[in-house]
């Protein structure tokens, strides 16, 4: 182990005493933890260039000074309980002001960008305790039921190639060429999305994709038209980058294409849907809608921005080809996950784009973070070709299509006319709303003080938020799990 120490052979004081006083506030600082080893004296000198008796005697006035102990073939380590008067000698909040500096001056505060400060300004992503024995959080799938046999039987069949090219640079920064040769074909059959490989980039996961659309595509000031109530990821990376928003709202058919037409929105230079199943509400887009979307689109000159999160999730009806293939890709972006999918922390996305667009997003991609990690491009590419991902899904719509009826019937139970559901008998959760004489604040700590983890619709709104509805993630839970977890919500709200 190396430590980041600093000794100055121009400052009067000697080199040993400086390494004393560096050590002394690494362990007061808690940067060497109780009963962690530190190097030998050999291995210190070596690192930082000085002799071993320099370094002896830092370590033997440390040791007399009961903040290290020596013994005899384990090395030196720190006192696992120092004396409570080295404790106080330096206090936490000094130690975390401390620079540092050689010349003692204090470091001036870093100054933040207009992106940084509107960050720093904002609020964090909403969520639920990870800790609560029953969370209806959303875009989690049912984990314990995807296939990690065939999905390891795939790993290792790269890492027995034992090839250096999984250890470099990728040589295309669109991604695996295999991986976007299968992601085209599976879209062409699934989705009706019309485009060649060259059209796909490969990225880490929707939420980098939408961001690299708002750096490439949007200015500071200019219009973005956005669902509302809609995805809060989005509306995040458009505000980010300094764009005004203009919220159309959502009825039981997704986005009102006419509100497009007002005066607020009359300088809109792109538009955020998604059409498939519209988060939250649930809803979709039908065909004569979509039709109108984008004939708005092509007569202003906008850019559709498509993000078909959970599409392949639909229960007893077939999905409508997507915006992208309806307008052969002139004007849409289309924006596609596997997170949701297979599992979250593969984060493996993509983005199809005009072919006029390709060359300057291959080139963001590469700024962005240069590449996805190839092993696991390459695993999901056979993982596509071999017709995993088809057999996959099918046992989740039917797995889902049970938890989501479980839910339905558990909020029926238990709250009979209180409640509605909304949106389409499709995805990984549903939004409903319920009549209660409690606020909305009051529903999630009452259900939390049960359990219980639950979201308030309320947070996807950009102004005119309703009181009372509330977004049920169901993929991640059992049915038993969620029958109990709507009757201990049903007793708390009584």
């Amino acid at each position: 182990m190396e430590l980041a120490i600093t000794l100055d052979n121009r400052l009067a004081e000697s080199l040993h005493r400086q390494l004393y006083e560096e050590l002394r506030r690494a362990i007061l600082a808690g940067r060497l933890k109780p009963g962690e080893r530190v190097p030998s004296t050999r291995a210190m000198a070596d690192s930082l260039g000085v002799s071993r008796a320099t370094v002896t005697l830092s370590y033997e006035q440390l040791i007399a000074e009961g903040y290290l102990e020596a013994a005899i073939g384990s090395g030196t380590r720190v006192c696992v309980q120092l004396p409570d008067e080295l404790l106080q000698s330096l206090p936490v909040k000094q130690l975390k002001a401390e620079s540092f500096s050689l010349n003692g001056s204090k470091t001036p505060a870093i100054k933040l960008s207009a992106y940084g400060n509107y960050l720093d300004d904002s609020k964090p992503l909403e969520g639920i305790d990870p800790d609560l024995p029953i969370s209806f959080k959303t875009g989690r799938p049912a984990l314990e039921e995807f296939p990690m046999a065939e999905w390891r039987r795939l790993l290792l069949r790269h890492c027995r190639t034992s090839s250096a090219r999984l250890l470099d640079y990728a040589p295309d920064m669109r991604g695996e060429p295999k991986l976007r040769a299968a992601i085209c074909n599976y879209l062409g059959r699934s989705r009706a999305v019309r485009c060649s490989a060259d059209q796909i980039i490969i990225i880490n996961g929707s939420q980098q994709a939408i961001d690299l659309v708002t750096k490439i595509l949007i200015e500071r000031g200019d219009t973005v038209a956005v669902e509302n109530p809609g995805y809060l990821g989005a509306r995040r990376a458009f505000l980010a980058q300094g764009a005004k928003l203009v919220p159309i709202p959502v009825d039981e058919s997704g986005i009102v294409v006419e509100k497009l037409e007002s005066k607020a929105a009359s300088q809109v230079k792109s538009v955020y849907v998604t059409p498939s199943h519209q988060f939250p509400t649930g809803t979709m887009l039908p065909l004569q809608r979509r039709l109108e979307l984008l004939k708005w689109a092509e007569r202003r000159g906008a850019v559709i921005i498509e993000d078909d999160y959970d599409s392949e999730f639909r229960f007893g009806s077939r999905p409508i080809p997507a915006l992208q293939g309806l307008s052969e890709g002139k004007n849409v972006i289309y924006v596609g996950t596997f997170s949701k999918v297979l599992f979250p922390s593969l984060r493996i996305g993509y983005v199809v784009v005009p072919e006029s667009l390709a060359r300057v997003f291959t080139r963001a991609r590469w700024i962005a973070d240069r590449q996805t990690p190839t092993l696991e491009q390459l695993v999901l590419a056979d993982f596509l070709n071999e017709g995993h991902l088809e057999r996959h899904l099918r046992r989740m719509r039917t797995l889902y299509a049970k938890r989501r009826q479980a839910l339905i019937r558990g909020l029926k139970l238990h709250f009979e006319d209180r409640v509605d559901v909304l949106g389409e008998n499709a995805g990984m959760h549903l939004m409903v709303r319920l009549q209660t004489d409690f606020s909305d604040e009051d529903v999630v700590l009452r259900a939390t003080e049960v359990g219980v983890g639950l979201l308030s619709a309320r947070i996807y709104y950009l102004n005119d938020s309703r009181a009372g509805e509330f977004v049920f993630g169901y993929g991640g839970l059992s049915e038993r799990r969620i029958s109990e977890g709507i009757k201990r919500l049903g007793k708390a709200l009584r």
